[in-house]
């Protein structure tokens, strides 16, 4: 059973003094989850291994620490299960909307659809990489979010690699109706894994690594919409490839987020 303890430290008063104490218990592997409350210069340790051990780390920090208890508890266990529910569900969303993009993105000829399909892929991938990281240490939590960072850059280079090829060969104009009536279908999808992603309030970094990929998602498919009316009224296939090539880069900036979430 999961222990938790508590620690008094006198001498934390910003969110500065709480990453150094992260940074100083990082290398502890049985570590569950760290939550701090700054303004009562607390903080509750949720761990598996001896108390003694982490107090010891803490006072080297000289911060003016205090052990003021340590009990059995389940509570993370809970939590645990909680977050567990709350992934498959976004990555069954991502997942259904991924292939619903990907089919009407190639029948329809847009690049937009496309891309944000293989963004769709991205988000699945993570969910189900942060399935692996529930009620893992810290630091795991950590690797899954560098994981999914890169996977994320590495879809981007290679769909602004696609746009740059269908703006030098010659491809029909995509169907406005259905980059609309899709996006906006996936709009709705965002919306719902948004909404349970917050709802949970998880400051953890896998989870905060998915509430960055739905966020640009939702500017995604918001852009794609635009990008429909916009070849209503030009009949052309540049703004589908402008909306593509601005996805790409959202997906690039969302990446670099995550990598500097998991430092």
């Amino acid at each position: 059973m999961m222990k938790k303890s508590k620690f008094k430290i006198h001498k934390m008063d910003c969110p500065s003094e709480e990453q150094i104490i992260r940074m100083k218990l990082q290398n502890f592997t049985s570590i569950e989850a760290l939550d701090f409350d700054i303004p009562n210069r607390e903080l509750l340790v949720f761990h598996h291994e001896n108390e003694e051990e982490i107090f010891k780390q803490l006072e080297t920090l000289n911060f003016d620490t205090q052990h003021i208890s340590t009990e059995f508890t389940q509570e993370k266990l809970q939590e645990h299960k909680n977050q567990t529910q709350l992934l498959w569900s976004v990555l069954g969303i991502n997942f259904f909307f991924f292939l619903l993009e990907i089919f009407y993105g190639f029948w329809s000829n847009s690049m937009g659809l496309v891309a944000d399909s293989l963004d769709m892929l991205a988000d699945s991938f993570v969910y189900l990489l942060a399935l692996f990281a529930v009620g893992k240490a810290i630091e795991r939590k950590k690797n899954v979010a560098k994981i999914s960072g890169y996977f994320q850059l590495i879809l981007a280079i290679l769909g602004l690699t696609e746009v740059l090829r269908r703006f030098f060969v010659k491809t029909e104009v995509p169907e406005f109706q259905l980059m609309m009536l899709i996006s906006f279908l996936a709009l709705l999808g965002n919306a719902a894994c948004l909404y349970l992603l917050q709802k949970s309030k998880s400051k953890e970094a896998h989870i905060q690594a998915s509430v960055i990929f739905t966020n640009n998602d939702v500017m995604i498919n918001l852009g794609v919409i635009i990008a429909g009316i916009l070849v209503y009224f030009t009949h052309s296939k540049m703004p589908d490839l402008a909306i593509g090539t601005l996805i790409f880069i959202l997906v690039t900036r969302g990446a670099f987020s995550i990598l500097k979430l998991s430092k």
